[in-house]
Formats: C-alpha cells, structure tokens, sequence
C-alpha cells in the first residue's frame, strides 16, 4: 500500500469555532479522490485478517469514514448519534464536555453479544466521545477491537484515554495543539 502524507489534505482554520481553536477540516481531503481512497485504506489495512463484524461511526463525520470502511470490510455499520436522532430503543451513555455534558446513543439491537467492533471518527481529542462510544458498545455486550482516527491531537490526550480503557488507537496523523 502506498503512504501518503494525509496532513497536506487537510486545511487548518484558526480561530473556528472559538477564540484560540485551530479547527482541524477533513472536507479537504475528502474532497480529493486519492487522498480520500487512500485515507480509508490506511485506516482499514491495521485491520486486514482481523474478525469485524460492524464498525461504529461517530457522529457525524465518523459516518462518512466508518460507512466507507464497513463497506471496505463488507461488514455492517452502527450509527453512534447525539440523543434524540435514532428512531428506536436505544441505550444512551453521557459524557463531558468542556462546558457541560452530552450523550450519544445506539440502537438497543445495534449489535450483538460477541460481535467484534470497529470504532471510527475523523479526530481524537479528549477522547470523551470515543469513552462514551466504548462504553456503550461494552454495555451492548459488543468485544472493541480498536478505534481508528485520521487525526490525533495528543496533546489533549484523548489517545493515551482510550488506551487506558484497553482499546488499541490508530491515526493517520497529528497535530501539535488544539
């Protein structure tokens, strides 16, 4: 597989959506054929001979990824969405914010007991959604065989988080920084 240097895809905005914030925009990579092929690629190949059975996206760009790579891995896609999106049973899991709290949700039948679980989104931070990501997944009785991200911000330690919690991370990239 070849290696591309997916940070040259992806356009910096200082100062979005707040004072201070450099916001990290994958719509540039997507935007381009082979750096969006090629990202999926380099997400999926840490995976190849490894037993998955769904990938969970996060929302909302963990959607795009996620979506593309169960289709790259032929195997089924859990939506993992804000409180209040998905239309049946679902079980919730709150996690914090930098100013308060927040919950995601899946459905109550999303997945299996046993079923082996990717996790996905474009950008690990604090990991707080990941966290809550997990945990829902551990309480549907779903076994995470890791959680792949294009950018990590290690500085906000969101990776070391997950790891803590047992869950092997792979990035694509980093960025010093918020």
């Amino acid at each position: 597989m070849r290696k591309l240097d997916i940070k040259k895809y992806i356009r910096t905005i200082p100062h979005y959506p707040q004072e201070g914030v450099m916001f990290r925009d994958i719509t540039t990579l997507w935007q381009d054929a082979t750096g969006l092929r090629t990202a999926i690629d380099q997400l999926v190949w840490p995976y190849t001979g490894v037993r998955i059975d769904k990938v969970a996206g996060i929302e909302a760009r963990g959607f795009v990824l996620g979506g593309a790579i169960a289709h790259q891995l032929s195997v089924g896609f859990v939506p993992v969405r804000k409180k209040g999106k998905l239309p049946a049973a679902t079980i919730a899991e709150e996690y914090e914010l930098e100013y308060g709290t927040d919950i995601v949700e899946i459905h109550e039948d999303a997945i299996q007991e046993g079923e082996n679980i990717l996790i996905v989104d474009d950008l690990i931070a604090t990991g707080g959604t990941a966290e809550a990501a997990i945990k829902l997944i551990r309480r549907a009785k779903g076994t995470i065989v890791g959680a792949a991200f294009i950018i990590d911000l290690p500085d906000l330690g969101g990776r070391a988080r997950i790891e803590k919690m047992g869950v092997n991370v792979q990035t694509l990239c980093e960025f010093e920084g918020d």
